[in-house]
């Protein structure tokens, strides 16, 4: 195996990465920059530059033509996933299974708090000194829907354990058991969604999932649930949503938003019920060892001549 390597980070502040020398590997580093490190034809293994953005991620793929295994840093890859297609046959897409799990679902379990506990009008009360005393709801006793029950989906049930919810309900793209519980189909949602207390989405987004969360799926929420989206923005219909919020029917906690970011002036910022957090549920101290354990697996596998692992798009020519 010889080839270039492109990696968002120098090559020595990777523990367990083969050596050059053992695996014909060149490593080079971009990390987004205009110029970049070596000529992309040379390049047989990309690493997207993390939060680099679709322009800079798609950049140098059409003149990657030995490329042979495009790595993202994040969870999704919808931002990458059509340049890849595009290129020759057998070039695989990779995502970062294994490196957000922890910090996505600390987030969800952050913004479903912090709502439900009315944590920011606390902040808002310190500000002007005035002391908002009262009852809140609790997540005990709760039934909590996850929409999306992935590695993510199921992290984030880990996380709810300890809280004394009535029920956590599971839904993915298709119908499983687990050690947990029944997961049930996309297509079990119009009867779940009347059940939940609180609806956490944390599923891909797919042509199936885009706008999932529309007017239709809001209105049989019952009155108070609480929507919290550490997905896509795109998975909500966000007119939809704020026609629900603006009557105070329900609320929403969301780390992810359409559009995104949230320009200014936009009506999410200041729509009742509604506590929006910048896209950070990956970006966090949690990220960088993890995300380097997995570029040395998935480089040791790849010098080894192994498939690697986490593929979720085969490119077709």
């Amino acid at each position: 195996m010889t080839g270039d390597v492109w990696l968002p980070y120098p090559a020595d502040q990777i523990p367990g990465l083969p050596g050059e020398k053992e695996s014909g590997l060149t490593y080079r580093c971009w990390d987004g920059a205009e110029t970049f490190p070596a000529d992309p034809a040379d390049c047989v293994f990309y690493v997207v530059p993390y939060l680099s953005g679709t322009d800079v991620a798609l950049r140098p793929l059409p003149a990657m033509e030995a490329v042979r295994v495009v790595q993202t840093l994040s969870a999704g890859t919808d931002n990458v996933a059509p340049g890849v297609a595009k290129l020759r046959e057998g070039v695989v897409l990779c995502n970062a299974r294994g490196v957000h799990e922890a910090s996505t679902a600390e987030l969800a379990l952050t913004l479903t708090l912090a709502s439900l506990r009315g944590i920011p009008r606390f902040v808002e009360g310190q500000r002007v000194e005035e002391w908002r005393s009262g009852f809140y709801p609790a997540l005990a006793d709760r039934t909590v829907l996850i929409v999306g029950y992935g590695s993510i989906g199921a992290a984030i049930e880990d996380r709810l354990t300890p809280f004394e919810c009535a029920r956590v309900l599971r839904v993915a793209r298709s119908a499983r058991a687990t050690e947990r519980g029944d997961v049930h189909p996309l297509t079990a949602l119009p009867t779940l969604l009347p059940e939940a207390d609180v609806v956490i989405l944390s599923t891909p987004l797919t042509e199936q999932t885009r706008g999932l969360v529309d007017a239709e799926f809001l209105a049989r929420l019952k009155d108070g649930t609480l929507l919290v989206n550490v997905a896509r923005g795109p998975v909500v219909d966000t007119d939809a949503l704020l026609a629900e919020v603006g009557t105070g029917r329900l609320r929403a906690a969301l780390d992810v938003t359409d559009p995104e970011p949230l320009p200014e002036g936009h009506p999410l910022w200041h729509a009742p019920g509604v506590l929006v957090s910048p896209h950070v549920g990956g970006s966090t101290s949690a990220f960088e060892p993890r995300a380097k354990r997995l570029l040395a697996r998935q480089l040791t596998r790849f010098a080894a001549g192994e498939q690697p692992d986490n593929i979720v798009l085969t490119a077709r020519g």
